[in-house]
């Protein structure tokens, strides 16, 4: 049965991180810990594994802070302990310096890499193109492919990376697909099997802090273009 011998990569976003003050002004978004709804968001997912008796054989974050310590919260939650590996190549996007963005150029720079199906060379924030997102995001993943010491894999990510990944496990192509919204520390479940093309995406953007979503309307970046307008216009 073809099927039988896929594995199970969860890929989740880190939980909510706060990235501009009270005054709209940019924090250093690295270094930046998960904010106290980020935790709870975090170990709600952590319970969802408990609560399905879900165990990981490899748990990979990217090494930026927020990935780092919501996979530490959900491990905890499941009352795992394990080696966390950190794959710099599964970065965010990188942006630029925002105080060199016109105010014309600002929705475009918040919102275009995240919108549709942007081409390779659209800039995130006036930085990193999604063409280099996406060039160092599917070599990684092929990478683990390879591995054969895993049948249940974590990965902790980010909003933009995670699209890179599902865009790749749908389509088969090096694309981003702007739309499949990536909620602060959801769980998107993906089986792969041994042949190249054989991947099953069996759930996006699960969030377990509010499984229905019901009052959400507004992205990510929406709400962080509105919060840094605040300092812009100040």
């Amino acid at each position: 049965m073809s099927g039988s011998a896929r594995r199970r990569i969860y890929l989740m976003r880190h939980g909510s991180v706060t990235y501009f003050d009270e005054r709209g002004r940019p924090l250093e978004p690295d270094g930046a810990p998960l904010n106290e709804k980020g935790r709870r968001e975090a170990r709600a997912a952590g319970a969802m594994f408990a609560g399905a008796g879900v165990a990981f054989d490899r748990v990979i974050v990217s090494g930026l802070a927020r990935t780092v310590e919501t996979a530490d919260l959900v491990l905890a939650e499941m009352g795992m302990r394990g080696e966390r590996e950190s794959w710099p190549e599964l970065v965010e996007i990188r942006g630029g310096a925002l105080s060199r963005l016109r105010d014309d150029e600002l929705r475009d720079a918040f919102l275009g890499s995240l919108e549709g199906c942007p081409g390779p060379e659209t800039r995130f924030l006036g930085g990193e193109t999604v063409g280099e997102l996406v060039a160092r995001v599917v070599p990684a993943i092929e990478r683990l492919r390879t591995h054969d010491d895993w049948q249940n894999a974590l990965l902790v990510l980010h909003g933009g990376v995670n699209r890179v990944i599902l865009s790749w496990a749908l389509t088969g192509e090096q694309h981003l697909l702007g739309g499949l919204q990536q909620a602060p520390a959801c769980i998107n479940a993906l089986d792969v099997g041994e042949a190249a093309r054989d991947w099953v995406v069996r759930y996006v953007n699960v969030f377990a802090a509010d499984l229905l979503q019901h009052g959400a309307r507004r992205t990510t970046m929406e709400e962080l273009l509105e919060q840094y307008l605040v300092g812009r216009k100040a």
